[in-house]
């Protein structure tokens, strides 16, 4: 058993000791890199769990004749862990308090998820509503002050159009794109 464990440690911890280096290699990318690792450590988790399951097995039938493999699959745990360990030090992962919180009190972490997205939804309605509200607003006041103040208003709305002409302009021949074509954008 400890044959068939040391080559794969060995191989595991190398890759591990270059801590995501493997980017430049084969032209790989550094998302490349990092998916792989990624999976190397999602591997490393299922070996420790069969690991663990195994020597569970090996103390609930423990007798004087089993402690030779028990301590060759408590050795394997240990190294197995020390693998995992070097392994997620090339794993770049930030997972919130709030999940972690809801794993340890035994609920899905999914409710996190759909808890964000309730509370995006809401603050985006929120913030339409304020928009709305303040064009509406605007609306109103140049209605408010087109009669009281006609000319003043029109030579606002000259200026505001010009203003707008101009800002197309710097904005398409900002885009333009190095054959002298310019990017479009669908307006929506």
């Amino acid at each position: 058993m400890e044959g068939g464990t040391a080559p794969n440690a060995s191989g595991v911890a190398a890759a591990a000791a270059g801590n995501g280096v493997q980017a430049g290699v084969g032209g790989e990318k550094p998302e490349d890199a990092s998916k792989q690792n990624l999976a190397q450590v999602t591997a490393s988790i299922q070996k420790t769990l069969g690991l663990l399951h195994q020597l569970n097995l090996n103390v609930s039938s423990f007798s004087s004749a089993s402690q030779l493999p028990l301590l060759q699959r408590l050795n394997a745990l240990v190294a197995e862990l020390d693998t995992m360990q070097k392994l997620a030090e090339g794993c770049n992962i930030q997972v919130p308090m709030e999940v972690v919180n809801l794993i340890d009190d035994g609920k899905n972490p999914d409710e996190f998820t759909r808890d964000v997205i309730n509370s995006c939804i809401a603050k985006n309605q929120v913030t339409k509503g304020k928009t709305d509200a303040f064009k509406s607003l605007r609306k109103h006041l140049l209605e408010e002050l087109e009669q009281a103040f006609p000319e003043d208003v029109e030579a606002y709305r000259e200026i505001r159009a010009t203003s707008a002409a101009e800002s197309k302009r710097l904005a398409q021949s900002q885009s333009a794109l190095p054959n002298g074509d310019v990017k479009v954008k669908p307006e929506h």
